[in-house]
This record gives C-alpha cells, structure tokens and sequence, in this order.
C-alpha cells in the first residue's frame, strides 16, 4: 500500500475540485471550509510524502514499453513539491476574500483546487511521459481560470495562453520522442538517459532538439520571445495570476527545463556545445527584457508579470550554467522568487480589491490608507531587488558566483545582465512605494481616500509570507545544503 500512497495528493484535490460544481455547497461558508479543508488534507499528504518517500516506483499505467505513467519521489520534486504544498493553503485563504463577491466563484474554486493536484503530479512525475502529460493537463484545467468571468479581454488572454501553450507542447513533444527513441530510458536519471549511447553523428543534431525542448517548457517560464501570454493574463483575479505568476504554472515551466537538462539529456552532453550556449543567450535576454519593460509598465500586475518575466530567466539562466552551485543557485531562487512574488500580487490584488485602482499613478498615497498591505509590499520588495539579508538576497549571490565560476563570456555577461536587472528592478518597485507614501496631497485620487486594509483572511497570508522572505535568508544555510545535495544528485 505504501506504493499506492503517492496518489493521494494528485487524484484527492483532483476528484474532490471535480465535484464542487456538481454539488454545490449551499453556504459560501461551507464551500470555503470544504476548499481550504480539501486543500489543507492535500498538503499535508504531500509532506507527508517528502518526508516518507516510498521506496519504490510506483507504475500506474503501462502504455507501451516505455510509455509508462509513473511517479517517484527524488530530490527535485521535493523541492517543487514542497514549496507548492506550502502555499496553496494561504493562497487558497486568501482568494476566499477576493472572490466573495463574485457569482461564479464554485466554478472557479473547483479548478483552482483541481490545479493544485495536477501541479503536484508534475512535481512527483518519475519519467519525461508522466510529466508531459501532466504539465499539458496544467494548461486545460488552468485555462477556465484565466477566462474567469468571461469578459472579452479574459477570453482573448485565454485564447493567448492556449495557443502558446499548444505551441510550446509541440516543441516539447520533439524532445519527448528524440529521448523516447534514442535514450535508455524515459526515467528520470541524474546525469541524463544518454550516457553510454552512441549517437554518431546524431549528436549535434539532438542538442539541437535539446533546444527546441528548452524553448517548448519554455513557453510557460515566459522566455522571450514566448513570454506574450503572460502579460496578457493579468486580466484574471489575482489569486490566479499570483498563482500563474508565482507559483504553479511558471515555476513548473522552469522545473521542466531543469528536469530535461539534468535528468534526461544530461549536462556531460550538452556542457559546453552550440546548445549550451543558445540557451543561455535566451535566458540573459530575457532577464534584460522582462526588466526594462517592468520599468516602462505602469499598471500594477502587468508590471509585476514583466517582473517575473526577468526573475524566471534568473533560475533558467543559473540552472543551464549545468555546474552544481548554478543549480543551488536555480533552486534557491525559484523558492525565494515564488514567496516574494505571490507576496507581491497578494498586495497588487488588495489593493484592487479595495480601492479598485491598477494603475501605479492612480495609486499616490495608498500606502497611508493601506499600511498593512503597503509594508508587506515594501518587505517584499526589498527581497526582489535583493537587499540583505532576503531570500533573493542570498539565491542571487549563489547565481553571480556560479556564473563568476564557470568564466565564459556568456556566463560572465549573464552576471553583468542580472546586476543590471537589480537596478531596473529597484526603479520599478521603488517608483511605485514612493507613490504610495509620499504623494503632493492635490494628487490623492477620491478612491484612495475610500480605501483600507482588508481582513484577516488576506493579512494572515501576507504576514506569513513576509516572514518566510525573511526567514529564508536569515535561515538559509539549512536550505542551501539540502540544494547542494539534490544538485550532486544524491536525493
């Protein structure tokens, strides 16, 4: 039985979600005790899990040969695993406030518990097939989120977000076949399914599907030119886009690229080649992009999005300099970045929520009518641009010495790219807090005045994160080792 345990937290939230519309709850009370219950019971089977790994493979389903749906616990999906059970309760108490007033919120509550399972199915996946298939079962179910409420502008952005995704999938699918045909196996293997094949003059002609499958998990870590969709997706409640932006959909794109170059295509074959060097000169662009455009962006969420744009393109560049600090470095920064960034939206989102207001001119003197909101959003924004002693603080110093380390040119430039990211990112948050609590009191719009903290339901997650962005830095030679150890494969 203890094989069978790791379906808990996938087909629970799965099968529970699933049945929220068909059985609606009569009270929004009972259906938030029901969701947050629900949530609560798949996170704990989740730790549960990292903590009590099963000893073996668990094969659900045997398609054909090595066509196998299978999960199995290492080092790398206890990072991602965890981080992701960890926040969905506080994300889950939080959207209860933001969407009281909406009157499709069962349908949407329904998905977003169904997200959580299937995010956890990418984390716990033992092979390239069970992750492709999960990560594709994350662009349909997450898809009616981004359409909710179904104005024009939600179903355009989610027209946008299926057909990159679809795009994406198809490049994604070559390296699935290329590794499906030439590997030893689909299986997750440190050091990669290619050692001991002899590819001849294939060679150079798989590290160019290597690309190809970096650029189709790509799409969903936003790499430029494949970050269109996520902008565009700020039109969806908060609580999806925080959950998009920061924690489910972007982090799993990243997650699937260090996946493949670690564990499938492995770096002694792709260290130091034309694919190498490709992918990295997409990683350092985008880092610039995302930046410079968060500085020019003057709605709210979108600038946050091009902000996470710049701040993925930190854990793909770290993670595809293919040494192991860069790994820890990776690792290090997608769990600071999810805390800080959810973090950041939280405030973004209560700030519409109460005001109504999204963009940052229309926000001057915010941070006297909202102070709770307007300090979380300082912390945390102190921790994006990497103020010691933050969590970024300490995942950017482990990013800029790997690089340092390694001592290419693209490498070095990419050290050059994430300083000059810093600076933009200090505009940006920077530009917006003094707004907030420095204004020309001519210029307070009449909804500032009306505004105010919210309740509880939002400050308790904010007040948590806050302290984990902290704690995390403060804390994190704990943490630092155990990514040391899943970076050497020994997890």
């Amino acid at each position: 039985m203890e094989k069978y345990s790791i379906l808990l937290p996938i087909v629970f939230p799965v099968l529970m979600g699933s049945v929220l519309p068909l059985f609606p709850l009569k009270s929004k009370r009972a259906r938030n005790l029901y969701v947050e219950l629900v949530t609560i019971a798949t996170s704990v089977f989740a730790v549960w899990l990292i903590f009590h790994r099963p000893s073996e493979d668990f094969v659900v389903l045997n398609l054909a040969g090595e066509l196998a749906v299978m999960f199995h616990i290492d080092g790398l999906g206890m990072v991602f695993g965890g981080l992701i059970s960890f926040l969905w309760p506080f994300a889950t108490l939080y959207a209860f406030e933001y969407m009281e007033h909406d009157r499709k919120d069962n349908a949407f509550f329904a998905f977003y518990t169904m997200t959580f399972g299937v995010t956890i199915g990418i984390a716990f996946s033992g092979n390239l097939m069970t992750m492709y298939m999960f990560y594709e079962m994350l662009t349909l179910v997450t898809m009616p989120l981004v359409m909710h409420g179904t104005s024009r502008k939600a179903i355009l952005a989610g027209q946008k977000y299926m057909i990159y995704s679809i795009g994406g999938a198809a490049f994604a699918f070559i390296g699935f076949i290329f590794v499906y045909r030439l590997g030893n196996t689909m299986n997750f293997t440190f050091g990669g399914v290619f050692d001991g094949v002899f590819l001849g003059n294939k060679e150079a002609f798989v590290k160019g599907v290597y690309v190809l499958a970096v650029l189709g998990f790509g799409v969903k870590a936003a790499i430029f030119p494949l970050h269109g969709w996520l902008p565009a997706v700020s039109i969806a409640p908060t609580p999806v886009t925080a959950l998009l932006h920061a924690v489910a959909v972007v982090k799993a794109g990243a997650f699937a690229i260090i996946r493949i170059t670690y564990y499938s295509f492995g770096t002694e074959l792709l260290r130091g080649s034309f694919a190498q060097y490709i992918v990295l000169g997409f990683a350092v662009a985008t880092i610039l992009f995302g930046s410079a455009r968060a500085v020019k962006e003057p709605h709210l969420k979108r600038r946050l999005a091009y902000s996470t744009i710049s701040n993925l393109s930190y854990i793909v560049f770290a993670a595809l300099l293919m040494t192991p600090a860069g790994m820890v470095g990776s690792l290090m920064h997608m769990v600071a970045h999810a805390f800080i960034k959810i973090t950041l939206f939280y405030c973004a989102g209560a700030i519409l929520h109460r005001s109504g207001l999204e963009y940052v001119r229309d926000m001057k003197g915010i941070g006297r009518k909202m102070p709770y909101v307007c300090v979380c959003f300082l912390v945390a924004g102190l921790g994006l641009v990497g103020i010691p002693p933050m969590a970024a603080f300490v995942s950017k110093w482990h990013i800029g010495t790997a690089a340092v380390a390694l001592g290419e040119p693209i490498a070095i430039f990419g050290c050059f790219a994430v300083l000059i990211s810093a600076f933009c990112t200090a505009i940006y948050i920077f530009s917006f807090l003094m707004h907030a609590f420095f204004p020309q009191e001519q210029e307070i719009n009449e909804r500032v005045l009306r505004a105010g903290d919210p309740t509880w339901r939002m400050k308790l997650p904010l007040a948590v994160l806050v302290y984990m962005i902290v704690a995390l830095g403060v804390f994190a030679k704990p943490l630092l080792s155990f990514l040391g150890r899943v970076a050497a494969g020994g997890m």
